[in-house]
């Protein structure tokens, strides 16, 4: 019964089975192998769209590198006072950037509120000496509360960011788990929404490690920076191959949207167990692999001295994360454990 996060889920064998085969023979390094030009290939089928992309192993350093192409050392990133990049990366954009900070906004389960946004960009004043001006926004689908943008929902906020002439992030640590959810195109919910630079997440849906930075539009002229940066922060691996070929076995035959559609499955069998013993309090919509429940805490206790691995979380819910491999052994478990609890 680990519901932990998708972290700790283990890697899909479609993958492990994709890097076995990388590893024969010698190719050559720094992303000049055939396995990376074959993954920019297929995101460029797969979103419609002239893109460049760069991979790293990790979700902090695919933000933090993204974060520093579109805001200077003496600019701010718009972002939630939820979001990861401000939660859960000790300082890392900061430091990537140089010095540029992050300017909080408020908003219903992780979601930054429209009129706040819009409050902060009348506010904005890039000529004010003394002001540290907004350079970027920052978006996160699906949020650290586990809900997501619509495409609409982006497109107003990116909208709004084009506006002032700000360029527009979107974290997707989770991706491809919001796309099942609301039943879009990865074109829909990056760069036609207004997405200029998207972080597409790998490691919490069946990679080993691997994340993509993926630049469109104008974006992409600066595809040589962001390597430079890369380079210069230690995130340019020479055996780039290990890291294009689980990128390449994930996307491969929708492999990538299967495993979400998995782990979404999963979170939703689990409300149905949880609501079915009376436990029906969600703090956030549930629309992709995580659960926010309210628990009383004797319960709570219980379930984790019986084996739950879960988190209880700083709105007081408690915090499941179901993953690709998620089993119905598991949730059966859970199940049974929770009965004789409350029975």
């Amino acid at each position: 019964m680990d519901f932990s996060s998708d972290t700790s889920a283990p890697a899909d064998p479609t993958i492990l089975q994709a890097l076995l085969t990388a590893n024969e023979g010698m190719a050559p390094s720094y992303g000049a192998d055939a396995l990376s030009a074959r993954v920019k290939s297929q995101l460029t089928e797969i979103f419609e769209a002239d893109l460049e992309v760069y991979l790293v192993s990790s979700g902090t350093a695919a933000n933090a590198l993204a974060l520093s192409l579109i805001c200077p050392s003496h600019g701010a990133v718009l972002c939630h006072e939820e979001a990861h990049i401000e939660k859960d990366e000790r300082g890392a954009p900061e430091f990537f950037t140089g010095g540029g900070k992050l300017q909080l906004l408020p908003g219903e389960h992780a979601r930054i509120d429209v009129a706040a946004l819009q409050s902060a960009l009348n506010a904005r004043n890039a000529g004010f000496v003394h002001e540290t001006p907004a350079m970027a926004l920052s978006l996160t689908n699906l949020t650290e509360s586990g809900a997501a943008y619509s495409i609409s929902d982006i497109a107003e906020l990116s909208g709004l960011a084009r506006e002032h002439n700000l360029p527009v992030h979107l974290d997707g640590a989770r991706f491809a788990n919001a796309l099942q959810a609301l039943g879009a195109s990865p074109a829909e919910m990056s760069w036609k929404a207004g997405v200029d630079i998207l972080t597409c997440g790998a490691t919490k849906n069946g990679a080993m490690g691997c994340e993509a930075i993926i630049l469109f539009g104008d974006m992409r002229d600066r595809f040589f920076e962001l390597q430079t940066r890369a380079k210069r922060a230690g995130h340019m691996p020479a055996k780039m191959r290990f890291l294009a070929a689980q990128m390449s076995a994930y996307l491969e035959d929708d492999l990538w949207l299967t495993l979400a559609g998995q782990a979404n499955a999963a979170a939703r069998e689990l409300v149905a167990i949880l609501a079915s013993a009376g436990f029906d309090r969600f703090a956030h919509p549930v629309d992709g692999n995580e659960v926010f429940v309210y628990l009383p805490d004797q319960i709570f206790e219980d379930l984790t001295n019986r084996g739950l691995k879960a988190y209880r979380w700083l709105d007081g819910s408690v915090r499941f994360v179901c993953n690709w491999a998620t089993s119905d052994l598991e949730l059966s478990a859970f199940r049974r454990e929770l009965t004789q609890i409350t029975k």
